[in-house]
Order: structure tokens, then C-alpha cells, then sequence
């Protein structure tokens, strides 16, 4: 099925990229106090009442997941205008973090599970994903599509090389993950000059079964749609994963090269958004 087609608004701030429309929903960057919250509001939502993290008091009482990176970071919205204009119509995030926004706060989230070097040695402008989620009554292929683009025009935007977050498999059980770390270890590991590797504190094994043995096929459709998304792209994987107790899941380090992205989004998004937008 063919994808809605773009409507675009003019870009609301020097980090963003107008909005995109793809029928009643558009994505773009947040631009006030009240939809940082909102989005800080749905991630408790997603994170906490359905996913099973466990909030300390604070989160609890607050009904916020929300940190010190949320201050200087952009964040991606999803709106769906049928529900209006305000905070209401917030029904998918993402979190980004650019290189001079983690310098603010002393790096990026990243780096509390992973040793990030190889990606902060590089030269070119390197952006951190994170913090992702989406409404239950807006889980389809369009608000996913939706999101995906919201990211192509950020990174155009900034001209990103690389982008890089941690992914989440869902549940602590590395039994019932095995097949799914393993699968990751054996096909997309990331080569070494862009591989993060866990913290040695929190460092889990990969490779936790023989790969001749997976059922490769299997394994691909039950990962993540996250991950299935950055995988392809293109996307690595770091050495290790790590176990997250708070927010109940299991850990992997993602690096994508965004010339992959450039690739596949480039001509699509300067038809639609005609020349300058991105300079």
C-alpha cells in the first residue's frame, strides 16, 4: 500500500523542519513547554502502566517519565489533529539528542550502558535516539512510517552522520531472548571503528546459542519493530547487551550510518519539501 502523501509547513525553529502530514496525523518537532510534557506524559503511559517499569516516588507521583536529558534534547511528536491542537493530540515521541545538547549536560544517555567512544571520536555531527513510543490506539504502519520520516528530516536538517541510541527487547528472561541476541551478534554486529561495547559492570554476552541453529526467519519477525526498522536501514548492533530492571527490558546498542537514510529518503524528501529546506 502506497504511503499518504506529505503536506509540509513552513519550519517553526532553527531545530526543526516544519510539519509533516500524512492524512489527520503530522510530525514535527515540539515546540513549547506543554508538548514536552505531553510527550514525557505518554512515555509514562507506554512505559510504566503498560510495559511494566517500576517508577521510583518521584516518576510515581508526577505520572512523567522524564530525566535531565529531556531539558536539552528535541523532541519528535507525533500529532493527531482529529484530537485537537493541544497536549491531548500527542500520540508518538522520540527522543533526540544532538552532540552540543549532551555536551550540556555531560554527555549522552547512552554512555550509563555503553562505552560510546568509538562514536564520539568521530568527526561529523552524531545524534543519540531514544525514548521512543507510541500511543496504544495509534500502533499502525502509518504513524511508524510517520515517525521514521520525522527522523530522515531531522537528519537532513542537521546533516547527521551517525545516529545511535539503545533498542530495547522486551523482559529481563535471556533464555527467552537468546534467539534474539544471538541472531543480532552473529549478523549485525557493527564493525569495530563504530562499535559501542556494554559497560563491563553490566556487559551481557550476545552470543548465547549456536547460530546454525536459529531459526532465522522466526527470529526476524519476532523482533522488536524498532529494531526491525533501524535493522533496515542498515543498522549495527554493539558488543553486549544490558539488563534494564527499571523499564523491564533487555538492552542493545544501535548505530546507524545515515547515508543509508540519504539513500533511500533523499529524492522523496526534496520533492516534497523543495530545495533549501535542509541547508
Amino acid at each position: 500500500m502506497s504511503s499518504p502523501p506529505l503536506a509540509v509547513a513552513p519550519p517553526p525553529a532553527d531545530t526543526g523542519f516544519g510539519e509533516l502530514r500524512a492524512g489527520n496525523l503530522g510530525v514535527r518537532i515540539a515546540e513549547t513547554a506543554e508538548e514536552v510534557d505531553a510527550a514525557q506524559a505518554l512515555r509514562f503511559r507506554v512505559f510504566y502502566e503498560e510495559m511494566g517499569a517500576h517508577p521510583d516516588a518521584e516518576t510515581l507521583a508526577a505520572a512523567r517519565d522524564r530525566d535531565a536529558f529531556d531539558a536539552v534534547a528535541d523532541h519528535l511528536l507525533v500529532i493527531d489533529h482529529d484530537l485537537g491542537e493541544g497536549p491531548a493530540s500527542v500520540v508518538g515521541t522520540y527522543r533526540l539528542i544532538r552532540r552540543e545538547a549532551a555536551r550540556a549536560v555531560g554527555g549522552f544517555y547512552s554512555a550509563a550502558e555503553y562505552d560510546i567512544a568509538p562514536l564520539v571520536a568521530l568527526p561529523g555531527p552524531i545524534l543519540e535516539l531514544g525514548r521512543s513510543c507510541v500511543g496504544a490506539n495509534h500502533r499502525t504502519r502509518g504513524t511508524l512510517q510517520l515517525l521514521w520520516r520525522g527522523i530522515a528530516a531531522y537528519v537532513f536538517r542537521h546533516r547527521i552522520d551517525v545516529m545511535f541510541g539503545c533498542a530495547s527487547l522486551p523482559g529481563t528472561d535471556l533464555d527467552a531472548l537468546a534467539p534474539a541476541l544471538t541472531y543480532l551478534h552473529a549478523h549485525h554486529l557493527a564493525p569495530p571503528a563504530l562499535r559501542p561495547r556494554a559497560l563491563p559492570e553490566r556487559y551481557v554476552p550476545m552470543g548465547r546459542l549456536p547460530p546454525s541453529g536459529l531459526d532465522t526467519r522466526a527470529v526476524q519477525n519476532d523482533l522488536p519493530p524498532l529494531i526491525k526498522g533501524y535493522l533496515r536501514l542498515g543498522g549495527f548492533v554493539g558488543d553486549g547487551a544490558v539488563l534494564d530492571p527499571q523499564f523491564n527490558t533487555t538492552d542493545v546498542c544501535i548505530v546507524v550510518k545515515t547515508e543509508l537514510i540519504t539513500d533511500k529518503y533523499s529524492k522523496h524528501y526534496e520533492r516534497k519539501l523543495g530545495p533549501g529546506i535542509f541547508d
